[in-house]
């Protein structure tokens, strides 16, 4: 993986910006610190940083083919398919990383190319004769990319930290900007960076831009398509999809280990690894997250019935892997809410988000490769609102049922608008569902709920993976995000998906007797997080200073009283504010995000 960055200008020579684009490479330097590279022209500067897992004596980038140059973050996982595609039309190759067979790949079938390539990834190819760039994104949004237009400037960065630092670029934020933050974080709507002068491409999307246009064009979608497939044969193609998936991501040149939490997807993926590694003749290592304490802290509820703990020395024994807990100090936790709001550049997923930061950095002190299990429960229905009936049908993000909560911190008449705006995010994306006329009211709905969960609730989870993973320097893959799987389980009637009326029942199924029946059959535990009150002291305390900054445009947008009451009491809150994991004590973590968001990049609020 990598960081990408680039700048396009008419009227300004890009070519006497040499500090700032310095600047622009030393941002991304965690994302690729293996090695840099720039293309200047007066028009054009590319940037690029390099953590090399795929052949790491060649393909230094910049990379150039004829007119055509590439800047390219991410891996492609059909590489040799389309290299050999492309050597029977007469190109050759001096490397064997996966960029030179993307840039060769434009130079065939220009923006249809993006639609050959499997795998997570965001790049950009500047023509240097037409003065042309296009700009490309996966399909599912595993890779990020970020571009503003301002001031004369185009940009794009693989970090929105890196647009920032470009003059012409502001860190202003409008009303909503705010609703994004208040009314639907971390999530975020699909196009929006929170910042006025930033957008995302979207996934699925590419970019093209010349003589100060821009034209975005999506390449791939959700097609709502007739399930021919008996119960068995689904069955069997679920398996070979997952396990072609995972195999595929294997591939590395840098030492790869897998997260393991012992529940069933990372167990999947573990145990196809060991399997592999076996072949070899090699030992697999596996990683787990716990807090110290946990244990004795621990509350079973329905989100969370059981350890992890529990199962991970289960599945490790059983497939064979050298396993690593790591147990995380809950102080170093809430002290990295810090780093990991700075990481985004935006306020995050809170301990979720600051965890994942701490445990990325204590894998990469042996490996440069991992593989982890995100996304299996939003295409194969693994959460609880997929089953609950009186959830399933709201005409609400399921997630974050009730905008109540979310204002019941702000002070009284701060975003007045922001429940009407949640819901407008809510209904454009069901409007994007594509349906079957054969459909049920049961499946019509859970084509709509795969929609919500594909657009918002995954795209949380992979930014966050992607964010923290990278700001480690780690390249964290995830397979059951491979397009294949997710087009497959979109098609797939509940009855199967939730065969024996179990959430991933069909994906149970399927790996039943590749894995221990009690982790193949275990019911779903989200991302374990910490239930230490150390933690909870450790947030009101910097919470606590966070208000005690009245001068923070901050204070004037809080219910002071309703923060404090929370302080006094985590279990003050009605309702979850997110998901499963932020409550009471994420709430105030979320509002410290926020303080250090506004305090980091000198917001102003337009």
């Amino acid at each position: 993986m990598c960081g990408i960055a680039g700048m396009l200008s008419k009227s300004k020579d890009l070519s006497q910006r040499k500090s700032l684009i310095e600047n622009i490479s030393e941002s991304l330097k965690m994302r690729g610190p293996d090695g840099s590279g720039e293309f200047i022209t007066p028009y054009a500067a590319l940037i690029h940083r390099r953590l090399s897992v795929i052949d790491p004596e060649n393909g230094a980038q910049p990379m150039r083919f004829g007119k055509y140059i590439i800047v390219y973050n991410g891996e492609i996982y059909n590489t040799d398919e389309i290299r050999e595609e492309l050597e029977h039309f007469g190109y050759e190759f001096e490397t064997h990383c996966d960029t030179e067979v993307v840039l060769k790949a434009y130079h065939k079938w220009k923006e249809r190319s993006c639609e050959k390539l499997n795998g997570i990834f965001a790049y950009a190819v500047w023509d240097d004769e037409e003065k042309e760039l296009f700009a490309c994104r996966d399909r599912i949004g595993v890779k990020p990319l970020y571009y503003a237009e301002k001031g004369g400037i185009f940009a794009f960065a693989s970090r929105i930290k890196s647009l920032l630092l470009i003059d012409e670029i502001s860190a202003r934020v409008d009303e909503d900007g705010l609703n994004e933050i208040f009314m639907l974080g971390p999530a975020s709507t699909i196009g929006k960076a929170v910042f006025r002068d930033i957008n995302e491409l979207p996934p699925a999307s590419y970019l093209t831009y010349r003589d100060g246009k821009t034209s975005i064009k999506e390449y791939w979608s959700l097609e709502a398509k007739e399930h021919r497939e008996s119960e068995e044969q689904t069955i069997e193609r679920t398996h070979f999809l997952v396990t072609d998936a995972i195999e595929r991501q294997l591939v590395s040149d840098a030492p790869l280990c897998t997260f393991l939490s012992g529940g069933l997807d990372s167990s999947i993926i573990s145990e196809i690894a060991a399997k592999r590694f076996r072949e070899k003749g090699e030992v697999l290592d596996t990683y787990s997250v716990d807090y110290v304490d946990n244990d004795k802290y621990f509350k079973s509820s329905l989100f969370q019935p059981n350890k992890d703990s529990d199962y991970i020395d289960m599945t490790a024994d059983y497939i064979g892997s050298s396993h690593h807990n790591i147990v995380l100090d809950n102080t170093d936790v809430a002290d990295a809410l810090i780093d990991s709001a700075f990481a985004r550049t935006v306020p995050g997923f809170t301990d979720v988000d600051s965890s994942l930061l701490l445990f990325c950095r204590e894998v990469k002190k042996n490996h440069k490769v991992a593989l982890s299990g995100e996304c299996a429960d939003e295409i194969f229905g693994g959460y609880p609102w997929y089953h609950n009936k009186d959830i399933l049908f709201e005409e609400t993000f399921p997630w974050s049922r009730s905008t109540d909560v979310r204002k019941s911190i702000l002070r009284q008449g701060f975003l007045e608008n922001g429940e009407e705006y949640a819901h407008s995010r809510y209904l454009e994306t069901v409007k994007k569902t594509s349906y079957l006329d054969t459909d049920s009211k049961t499946e019509k709905r859970m084509r709509e709920m795969f929609r919500l969960n594909l657009d918002w609730f995954m795209q949380t989870l992979l930014v966050r993976k992607d964010v923290m993973s990278m700001e480690s320097s780690l390249e964290v893959r995830v397979p059951f995000c491979d397009y294949r799987i997710v087009e497959y389980a979109y098609n797939m009637p509940w009855s199967i998906k939730a065969l024996d009326g179990r959430e991933k029942g069909v994906l149970r199924k399927a790996f039943e007797n590749e894995l221990p029946y009690e982790i193949a059959w275990r019911k779903k535990s989200p991302y374990p997080k910490t239930h230490n009150p150390i933690y909870f002291a450790r947030v009101c305390e910097l919470t606590r200073r966070v208000l005690a900054d009245k001068e923070c445009p901050l204070y004037e947008m809080l219910n002071v009283k309703k923060v404090h009451e929370l302080m006094r009491d985590p279990n003050a809150l009605d309702a979850p504010w997110y998901g499963q994991l932020m409550r009471g004590p994420q709430v105030l973590a979320y509002i410290v995000q926020i303080y250090w968001w506004i305090k980091g990049n000198n917001v102003e609020f337009v």
